[in-house]
């Protein structure tokens, strides 16, 4: 391998949340248990200097060591911030093998852009050592928390379970298995989140009949199939959270023993005993995720949707001091019931049985929603990827199933209607426009039978047009329909947020004017300014929309941004999410469908005249073809399966 791989050193920018106490593992763990025991040796500090950058890093104490690596806090002499900083001598890496390991770790880790995810913050190496920067956590490691308590309450476990699945769907829609997953790899930051960290024994997903099949991970939390070599899948990660998940609760590994052979053999039969102090529901779900089968235990889904979550109690935050004591956690206070039933009323869900007169309702979503929608969105909204438009559900959604429209009663639109005509009558616009989504599926799947059944075979796609045609697309996009809808920026750098009720509200790019649609055949305009008192709640939401994608998410292709040219703004009809791939239909017959595992994307534009079609590739690059051109000359492997994928959903939308 050329060590220039590891020049100049890729980063990212963001300051971590906190100082961060960090433990490399080793390719196996060091003990039986997967207990994380704290390095006592201090080694004296010395300044390490990045030779190409010029920086120059204090090395501080020392916070873990594995096979390859020690781990120790750096703190970087120019800006103070300060970092757990992974160090591998040259010497245990002299191996191609090795270094080929290191390497595959920092690809895969300095694409993770998530929430719970230990931040990549970037790496070079000297003539001693490769050096990787990472966040820094604070408050240790979840292996320390369990060493001081030994036991943790079910609240505690769900609090830490969420964020730890929060991360695993991450990585596994980006196709990559962490199969290394125990308590020391859990790192807390200050202000107790937890981060998933230590890549050092991930790996891409390959087909079952692919898979390597090497025992790699920690004893304790080993899968059956692992241990039979059959290799590693998703399904052996729950395994290993099903195994975190038991050792927080009962205070030891489910499987075990003094003897290696022994925990082996337990793994393999699924021989263990649950505590009689475990509650039923906590019972129930590790009954369903230590499985023998890897196909018969549940997804990270039904984890989620499983009672033990659903009808349990789960903290917003936990103390500092539960690291090391039993903390005091309180139910949900009766202001925060309110607010839940404030955004149920706002929002579409079911209504309260109590009836309030209007001004009643908008005086408390005047007081509350603001408050609301800092703490939720603001803390929960933030799952960032290398792609920041690629951000996954924020709750228990399922990704194949369609978004939650709960449609308002036709009389409270009439009513609502009314009211922002009266209120707004000076300033107001009224627009009709009658497109509807099985318009677009309809136009849609006319155009893609055609093309694909009379397109020759070909290697390679036809040149593609020589400037780009002016159309917009979505740049960026957040799924927040567990609370309240789907965001999403347009390449004309307008916002848009399709609500839970079916609503739509648009905000221009200027953030000068709002567009706000009770069904997709009425739509009201006004200034930003003048927005009615009854839309405050969701206009608050959206500009928290705004803001978030703003400051958080990439752009996700090198399309060119157009300018607004004074007309109607682009409807968001319909989205729905796959296992695959996520499908927008707009007013303009525009459809665009984004593919997670690779970030590919095809939009079909200009459907009236003469049909677009455009890809961006995983590289982010665009190119646009006429889809006359495609149905003459044909189109890769690549496109067209991609193609036929997208009829196969339009026609399932058909004929839902």
């Amino acid at each position: 391998m050329d060590p220039a791989c590891f020049l100049p050193s890729h980063q990212f920018n963001g300051s971590p949340l906190g100082s961060d106490l960090y433990k490399t593992s080793p390719t196996f763990a060091s003990s039986k248990t997967g207990r994380t025991e704290q390095p006592k040796a201090v080694e004296p500090t010395r300044i390490i200097t990045d030779p190409v950058t010029g920086r120059a890093y204090s090395k501080g104490r020392l916070l873990g060591k594995g096979g390859f690596a020690r781990c120790y806090e750096m703190r970087d002499l120019s800006s103070s911030q300060t970092y757990a900083v992974k160090v591998i001598p040259h010497s245990r890496v002299a191996k191609p093998h090795q270094r080929e390991k290191i390497i595959n770790e920092i690809e895969l880790h300095r694409d993770l852009h998530h929430k719970h995810i230990v931040k990549f913050s970037h790496h070079f190496e000297d003539s001693e050592n490769i050096y990787i920067f990472l966040e820094h956590c604070s408050r240790k490691s979840l292996a320390h928390i369990w060493k001081s308590r030994h036991t943790l309450l079910e609240p505690e476990v769900r609090y830490y379970l969420k964020q730890i699945i929060s991360a695993l769907k991450y990585l596994h829609l980006k196709g990559i298995l962490h199969r290394d997953l125990k308590l020391g790899n859990f790192f807390i930051s200050e202000n107790m989140e937890l981060k998933v960290g230590d890549f050092g024994l991930a790996a891409r997903q390959e087909p079952a009949d692919q898979r390597k099949k090497t025992i790699c991970g920690t004893p304790n939390y080993l899968a059956p199939e692992v241990l039979l070599r059959q290799g590693h899948g998703p399904e052996s990660d729950v395994w290993s959270l099903g195994c975190v998940m038991y050792t927080l609760l009962c205070g030891n590994p489910p499987f075990e023993t003094s003897d290696l052979k022994e925990t082996y053999k337990c793994i393999k039969h699924v021989t263990y005993t649950l505590p009689v102090f475990l509650s039923i529901p906590a019972k129930n779900l590790l009954m369903g995720i230590l499985k023998r089968n890897p196909q018969e235990r549940l997804t990270l889904e039904e984890i989620l949707d499983h009672e033990f979550f659903t009808k349990g109690y789960t903290p917003d935050k936990l103390p500092p001091s539960s690291c090391v004591m039993v903390p005091e956690l309180n139910p949900p206070n009766p202001a925060k019931s309110l607010f839940v039933k404030v955004t149920k009323t706002l929002f579409g869900k079911r209504k309260s049985k109590v009836k309030k007169s209007p001004s009643e309702e908008r005086d408390e979503i005047s007081k509350l929603v603001t408050g609301l929608v800092k703490t939720s969105i603001c803390r929960q909204m933030s799952h960032k990827t290398v792609e920041g438009n690629e951000v996954t559900p924020l709750s228990g959604q399922s990704p194949s199933s369609s978004p939650a429209v709960t449609v308002a009663e036709e009389g409270s639109r009439k009513s609502i209607s009314r009211s922002i005509r009266g209120t707004m009558a000076s300033t107001s616009e009224v627009f009709e426009d009658c497109v509807t989504a099985s318009a677009v599926i309809e136009s849609a799947i006319a155009l893609l039978k055609n093309c694909l059944s009379i397109m020759p075979p070909a290697e390679r796609n036809p040149a593609s047009l020589a400037c780009h045609e002016h159309f917009v697309w979505v740049s960026k996009w957040v799924d927040y329909s567990n609370k309240y809808g789907f965001g999403y920026q347009l390449s004309n750098r307008s916002i848009g947020v399709l609500f839970n009720d079916g609503t739509h509200m648009t905000l221009s790019a200027n953030w000068k004017k709002v567009h706000y649609n009770l069904t997709n055949s009425k739509h009201f305009s006004f200034p930003a300014s003048a927005v009615p008192e009854q839309l405050q709640g969701q206009m608050s939401v959206l500009q928290y929309f705004a803001s978030y994608m703003e400051q958080h998410l990439m752009k996700g292709g090198d399309l060119p941004s157009i300018d607004e040219v004074g007309q109607l703004p682009l409807l968001l009809l319909q989205w729905v999410k796959t296992d695959q791939a996520l499908l927008m239909l707009f007013s303009n017959g525009t459809f665009q469908v984004n593919f997670y595992n690779d970030h590919t994307k095809v939009i079909f534009s200009k459907p009236d005249h003469s049909c677009l079609l455009t890809y961006i590739n995983r590289d982010r690059n665009s190119y646009t073809y006429k889809l006359s051109s495609i149905a003459e000359l044909g189109c890769s492997p690549e496109l067209q399966h991609r193609l036929k994928y997208i009829l196969k959903l339009l026609l399932e939308r058909a004929d839902a």
